[in-house]
């Protein structure tokens, strides 16, 4: 169909011939069935597994279901989902997806942003509770069966993620790694899961401004429900607080901890910063 709108650049085909293949060529039609008969394969290409994904599909059918026109089908729940976890595990490009999957850019990239918004709206009150004491001890003792640093309820950083400069925006999202991008901060169990997290920053905010504006604010106002202080594994000393590890880039505090510096160090320090670091 051509497009005849004056100003318009006028469109040859409706649909791109390789496009036209995507039931019979296309990766979701050739592989999805084959993936879901091997519960290993399926994970490592979607990152998660069969009874995730169907989990998923549940919580997310009412606002991914699209009626069939005469003009052409719609794009299959299951079919819209995988191709949002392809672009999230893999960090594809559209259009290596395009060619991928057989879809038009314009319609992964509807796509995409349209199943991660639904994904937030469905499960953020299910997924990103705020903790409760038990919560923290559990993480607590995750933190010490794996890393052996006891009293700890929570590993500390921001990522940036890269994003095209917003209108009228300056520097403000302009970060020292010479992009645009928006932080995330985020607070991890000895799991890799979040526990809480902050993506509201611009990338010319350094993690511990961040950090002190909101979620250490939360923090010193004793808001996250933090367990009593105990006394550590093996010790007779007083009780110390339950602590979050970070790197040298936030400021101590008593629930921050973070190594030593790097100068005069003695193995004391030395060793601490090891454990420290390997729990981070």
């Amino acid at each position: 169909m051509l497009d005849d709108k004056p100003g318009r650049k006028r469109r040859r085909l409706w649909v791109h011939p390789i496009a036209a293949q995507r039931r019979q060529k296309g990766q979701f039609h050739q592989l999805y069935n084959y993936l879901r008969q091997d519960a290993t394969k399926f994970k490592s290409y979607c990152q998660m597994s069969i009874e995730t994904f169907d989990h998923l599909l549940v919580c997310l059918h009412p606002d991914l279901t699209f009626v069939d026109t005469s003009m052409r089908r719609s794009i299959s729940v299951e079919q819209s989902l995988l191709v949002t976890l392809r672009f999230l595990a893999t960090g594809n490009s559209f259009a290596s997806l395009h060619f991928e999957f057989l879809l038009g850019i314009s319609t992964i990239s509807g796509i995409v942003c349209h199943t991660c918004k639904v994904i937030w709206q469905r499960l953020r009150e299910e997924v990103m509770l705020t903790p409760k004491v038990a919560d923290w001890l559990w993480i607590a003792e995750g933190f010490y069966q794996s890393a052996q640093f006891p009293n700890c309820i929570g590993a500390l950083d921001g990522k940036h993620i890269r994003v095209k400069k917003p209108p009228h925006s300056g520097s403000w999202y302009f970060t020292y790694k010479q992009y645009f991008s928006v932080v995330l901060m985020a607070l991890a169990d000895s799991n890799y899961r979040f526990v809480i997290k902050d993506i509201r920053a611009d990338g010319s905010t350094s993690d511990s401004r961040i950090f002190a504006s909101r979620m250490g604010e939360c923090l010193c106002q004793n808001q996250l429900a933090l367990p009593e202080p105990s006394r550590l594994p093996g010790s007779a000393g007083p009780p110390t607080p339950f602590v979050i590890v970070a790197d040298e880039g936030f400021a101590l505090s008593p629930h921050i901890m973070r190594p030593f510096p790097r100068r005069d160090l003695d193995d004391r320090k030395r060793i601490f910063n090891y454990r420290l670091t390997r729990t981070h």
